[in-house]
């Protein structure tokens, strides 16, 4: 299809209110025009005037399968034709829907038991957080109600799951956090160790810090902690050694819901199919988006642990029907198009993939860039890696924001054919291509992320920095 590019891009700067973009910036044209984003294949996306990029990070982390499966569309396409929706209230229900909750509640880890439906990781926080809230009520313990999150860690941006997301730049002007939410200690060794202190060591004052914070809040108070396995917007960054070993107990002794936020991890991205698996997690609730249907389709899901569930249906004969759903919940082409990616993901083993490439990735990544003399750590998992940038090795010195050296490598990395993302919190290039990515594409990646990063550092030798 011929399109007239000057005429959408006029329509979309004249209607479209574009997530965390610089509204001023982008009315006036300061911002340039907007991306026309037209075909993709593989790791690659093409933009209407032709460009050809290749997508290091597939989509928002989301696109696993890689673009132009046309398995997938295909299945969406039946699904449509044979029923394009119905609801899935009072007991209805499609075959795609039941054989897709069987398959989840079969793969998922821990012992789970059902799924709940949305369209979104944040409406799937959100579901999250009124099943802690549920389960308590039901079960006697209606004070048992405050979530604890982490800083700078990510579960979405509604009103409760933005609360939970540990990044202020989410909560100004916009009234949040909401009070039912408060942030434990970012697991970040590099930024948060003292001197000298191991990574287990680190991990073990973390959970301390978490048991006081709990005993602060009251132990009756607390209903539930969200994390990632590995922080995502947050800098993706890993656990430190024992991080998990450490925090699960702690969560025990109180009583506390272990909500794993996997809308990023999961489907294979650290290299196992959940990043639970990966850190050994034993979670009470499991959140999915994402890689679900690799954002063919909107479509989330909470996986409600057997715990919780029984909670529930034993608590049904006093409060009658379970009153949380929406009129897209468990939406038939969405659960088809969830049935053909995991398909996928199965039959070519991306999870696979990810941890044999992944390895090469992270090893390159090292080798590429971590004696620069900008760069202060380089971190990841699987197909998930990032660098971060600091004026002073020896000191930890940040950059001054001012210079944006994070978003001047993305920038520059772009312009070279790579989108890899500058990343909140810090001076950081953030990678998660498709799960399909191959180690030639790897080193594709690299040399262009490369290239980048010394062009970055040539431009602040110039501007006179001292590197």
């Amino acid at each position: 299809m011929t399109i007239n590019i000057k005429d959408i891009a006029e329509k979309d700067r004249n209607s479209v209110l574009h997530p965390f973009t610089q509204l001023q910036d982008f009315a006036s044209g300061k911002l340039g025009e907007p991306t026309i984003v037209e075909t993709g294949k593989g790791i690659h996306i093409q933009d209407a005037y032709g460009n050809q990029l290749i997508d290091g990070f597939a989509g928002l982390y989301c696109v696993n399968v890689g673009y132009g499966r046309t398995e997938v569309a295909e299945a969406i396409s039946r699904q449509a034709y044979r029923l394009a929706y119905y609801h899935s209230y009072a007991a209805h229900t499609t075959d795609e829907l039941a054989i897709l909750s069987d398959r989840l509640v079969k793969m998922a880890p821990g012992k789970m038991s059902k799924v709940f439906y949305g369209m979104s990781g944040s409406d799937a926080n959100e579901t999250q957080a009124k099943l802690v809230w549920y389960y308590n009520n039901l079960r006697g313990k209606p004070t048992k109600k405050k979530i604890i999150s982490r800083e700078r860690g990510y579960h979405g941006c509604s009103v409760v799951s933005g609360s939970m997301t540990g990044m202020s730049f989410y909560h100004y002007h916009m009234d949040l956090p909401l009070p039912q939410i408060t942030h434990a200690g970012v697991p970040h060794h590099y930024w948060g160790a003292h001197p000298g202190e191991t990574e287990r060591e680190f991990s073990a004052r973390r959970a301390v810090e978490l048991d006081q914070l709990i005993e602060q809040l009251g132990p009756d108070n607390v209903g539930g902690f969200i994390a990632e396995p590995v922080l995502g917007t947050g800098g993706i960054t890993p656990p430190p050694e024992g991080y998990w070993e450490a925090i699960q107990p702690v969560l025990k002794k109180h009583d506390v819901l272990l909500i794993a936020d996997e809308v990023i991890t999961g489907f294979g991205r650290t290299g196992s199919m959940f990043g639970s698996q990966q850190y050994g997690i034993e979670p009470d609730l499991i959140t999915v988006a994402k890689g679900l249907t690799s954002a063919y389709f909107p479509l989330s899901a909470a996986i409600v642990g057997e715990k919780v569930y029984q909670v529930l249906e034993d608590g049904a004969d006093r409060v009658g029907a379970f009153s949380h759903g929406y009129t897209y919940s468990g939406h038939p082409i969405g659960a088809a198009a969830a049935n053909a990616v995991l398909d996928i993901v199965e039959k070519e083993d991306l999870p696979g993939n990810a941890r044999d490439v992944g390895a090469y990735f992270q090893a390159q990544l090292k080798e590429k860039f971590a004696q620069l003399p900008i760069v202060g750590e380089v971190r990841g998992v699987g197909l998930m890696g990032a660098i971060e940038f600091v004026g002073d090795r020896e000191s930890k010195t940040r950059f001054d924001p001012s210079l944006k050296v994070g978003a001047r490598v993305s920038k520059t990395a772009r312009d070279g054919g790579l989108i890899a993302r500058a990343m909140p919190h810090g001076d950081i290039l953030g990678f998660a291509p498709p799960l399909v990515t191959t180690k030639e594409e790897i080193d594709e990646i690299v040399l262009i992320a490369e290239k980048a990063v010394r062009s970055v550092m040539d431009d602040l030798v110039r501007d006179g920095q001292k590197l």
